[in-house]
Parts: C-alpha cells; sequence; structure tokens
C-alpha cells in the first residue's frame, strides 16, 4: 500500500489542528466574549427603553432608520417592503441582542448565541453600514467578524453554563469531566504506551502525530449519545429560563424608558409643503417649497429634494437666514436632524455632527460634510430651492 512521503506527512502534521482544537479558545476569548455579551444586552435594553424608537414620527426610530436603509442599501427592494413592519422588527431585533447578549455572557448555547450575533450584525450591516467609508468604520461588519470565533468553538468548560451543563451531565453519565486541556503533543506520546521511534503502533506504524492520534479523538456518537441527550435537556431548561428573564428584563427597560421619557431627539421638523392650490413647480426663483411661516425662527423643515428625491432639511437659525442641506448622512445613509441645543445638524443613528453653517463634519464617523443647498426667500412670502 502506498504510502506518503515523510515531508508530505510532516507537513501536514505542522498544518492539520489538532483534536478540539477549537475547545481550547475559551480563555483566550474571555475579553471577547465580556465585550459583545455587554454590548448586545446594552443595545437590546436600550432600544426597548427608548419609546423614540418605536415611534414612527421620530428621527431615531426603527421605521426612520429603515426608510434610511431604503435609500442606500444593496437589499432595498426587500428593505422597501418592511418597512410597513417596522415596530414588530424593532421588537425582535430588541429581544434578539439582549437574548444573544445574555447568552453570551452566562455562556448558554453559545454556538448558538453566536450565530444569532453574526445574522444579525451581517443584516444590519446590508441594511444601515453597506456603504460606510471607509469600510472598516461600519461597526457591524466588525461585530459579522467577532461572532465567528464563537461560531468556530462555542463555549469554554469553565466560566460558562454550557460548560457546568456539559459536567453534570458526564458526572450523572458517570463519566469523566469534559474539560479539554492544553497539554504538549510529546508528552501525550510518552504517556499513550504505543509510541515506539516516532510511529504509532495502534496505526500499524504510521507517523504519530496530533491531528491523528487515537488517544485524542473524539468520542464516537455511541458512546456519548446519553451525555449529549442529558446535556441538551438541561440546557434547554436553562435556556427557557434565560428567556423568561429576557422578556422580564425588556418588560421592566421599556416601563422604565417611558417613565423616564427616552432619550434626546432632534428638534422635530416641519414637512414643507406648497401652498394649498398651488403646485411645487420650478419659477424665477426657483423650486417652490414651501411658506416661510412654516420655519419659524430657531427651527427646521423637511423637504424631498426632486432631483434626487433624498430628504432636505432648512434651519432658520436667526430671522432670514436659512441655510438647508441634503439631509442624508453621508456615513451610512440615515437622516440627520436639528439639534437646537446644541446648534448643529446632527445624525440620530451613529452620532455624526455637522456645523450649520457649512455643513462640515465636526464628529463621528462620517467621512464628509453634507451637501449644501441653496434656500432661498420669494417676495411671495415663500421658499424655494434653487
Amino acid at each position: 500500500m502506498a504510502t506518503n512521503p515523510p515531508a508530505r506527512q510532516g507537513a501536514r502534521a505542522r498544518f492539520a489542528p489538532p483534536p478540539r482544537a477549537s475547545a481550547l479558545a475559551g480563555w483566550a476569548l474571555l475579553p471577547l466574549r465580556l465585550f459583545l455579551g455587554v454590548t448586545f444586552t446594552y443595545a437590546g435594553l436600550q432600544k426597548v427603553a427608548n419609546p423614540n424608537f418605536f415611534n414612527s414620527a421620530s428621527p431615531i426610530s426603527i421605521h426612520a432608520q429603515l426608510v434610511a436603509a431604503a435609500r442606500v442599501s444593496p437589499i432595498h427592494v426587500i428593505v422597501r417592503h418592511l418597512e410597513g413592519l417596522a415596530t414588530p422588527i424593532g421588537i425582535v431585533i430588541a429581544l434578539a441582542e439582549i437574548a444573544i447578549g445574555l447568552g453570551t455572557l452566562l455562556g448558554l448555547w453559545l454556538r448558538v448565541a453566536a450565530a444569532g450575533g453574526a445574522l444579525l450584525s451581517f443584516f444590519l450591516f446590508l441594511t444601515v453600514s453597506f456603504h460606510a467609508a471607509p469600510f472598516y468604520t461600519g461597526a457591524d461588519l466588525v461585530f459579522f467578524f467577532a461572532w465567528l470565533p464563537f461560531v468556530i468553538a462555542g463555549s469554554a468548560t469553565r466560566l460558562s453554563l454550557d460548560g457546568l451543563v456539559a459536567a453534570r451531565a458526564a458526572a450523572e453519565a458517570r463519566r469523566g469531566s469534559p474539560e479539554v486541556v492544553a497539554v504538549p503533543f510529546a508528552q501525550i506520546s510518552r504517556l499513550c504506551g504505543h509510541y515506539e521511534h516516532g510511529r504509532c503502533a495502534v496505526r500499524d506504524g504510521a507517523p504519530c502525530e496530533a491531528s491523528r492520534c487515537p488517544v485524542l479523538a473524539e468520542p464516537s456518537f455511541d458512546e456519548a449519545d446519553d451525555v449529549h441527550r442529558r446535556a441538551v435537556v438541561l440546557a434547554t431548561a436553562s435556556a427557557a429560563l434565560v428567556g423568561g428573564v429576557t422578556v422580564l428584563g425588556a418588560g421592566v427597560g421599556a416601563v422604565v424608558g417611558r417613565s423616564l421619557g427616552g432619550a434626546a431627539v432632534p428638534l422635530a421638523p416641519n414637512e414643507l409643503g406648497a401652498p394649498a392650490g398651488t403646485r411645487r413647480a420650478r419659477s424665477a426663483l426657483g423650486i417652490l417649497l414651501g411658506p416661510v411661516k412654516d420655519v419659524p425662527v430657531g427651527t427646521a423643515a423637511t423637504f424631498t429634494i426632486p432631483a434626487t428625491g433624498d430628504p432636505g432639511i432648512v434651519v432658520q437659525a436667526s430671522a432670514g437666514v436659512f441655510d438647508a442641506y441634503d439631509a442624508v448622512c453621508p456615513h451610512a445613509g440615515c437622516t440627520v436632524g436639528y439639534y437646537a441645543q446644541n446648534h448643529v445638524l446632527a445624525c440620530p443613528c451613529h452620532g455624526s455632527q455637522f456645523l450649520l453653517d457649512n455643513g462640515e463634519v465636526i464628529s463621528g464617523p462620517a467621512p464628509h460634510g453634507l451637501a449644501k443647498l441653496t434656500v432661498v426667500e420669494g417676495p411671495d412670502g415663500n421658499l424655494y430651492l434653487k
């Protein structure tokens, strides 16, 4: 029977992963696991505690974010059909984030929680941050890859409910501890009793390799069937308990958020419209937007830019002075709002802030400023877009 040359066998031994390699990453991944768990739990609780998230009239609502995503997302056809289901989708996302976060922190069904976190992050990448530039400024793509090690590794045997469940199931089945430890393979070779001159007697004298070592091999399914069954039952009961805590925590968060009034939001703008009986048509002054009285001093109003279909925003910061911009944030396509207390335009999705005077970026992930528009007041008391 032909055998592989020694050089090829050595290369395979160097690059092939050892048995149960993924289980050895638990301790090293603890900081990342803590960060992801806290972040997703906080994100979910923040959504349910903020009544503006479910208020379609608010610029920071899930509805407003879906409308913004429909303009820039590569799956805009799908997103556009989801706008009518904004509130149910927001509830599902918030509860999913809490469940994923708690499952990650507790180390319960961690591989499942990580798969859910990766899918949610990838969906948010496609809908919200796909056009973030440079690409690494969009957090959703980073979160997607941050979840993948846990999809591969699952839970560690310590500091996790998955580990406690596995240990208890093994004890009830009168088997040894399922904990996986890192031991130099040379020591395994010395202890196994079948190592002779670099060859494995059990494998008919084949080279001794960690990736093919019978001592380190996974137990067969039949051999571990009882332990697996016990572990699934215990883990499912624990997951049901955590699920109840998730729903209860979401309910408490919603009650507390509504009692405190929710987070600050941009000044609610008026929607500019042409006066009754007139059409939004072009004249010598420009395209008619609406009456000046709809934009009192210190407030903002929105309108649709005919050439692009994008939302526009105009602010009368002082009497007779109108600053207008394309309201689409260049970071991820959300619609900016006017924060009167700070005298800035800001994106409610990711916090980018822009100077009211010229639209330049003050802070945040936006790669550049807002596109400036020219809005003038006509002698008839109306605003016109040049």
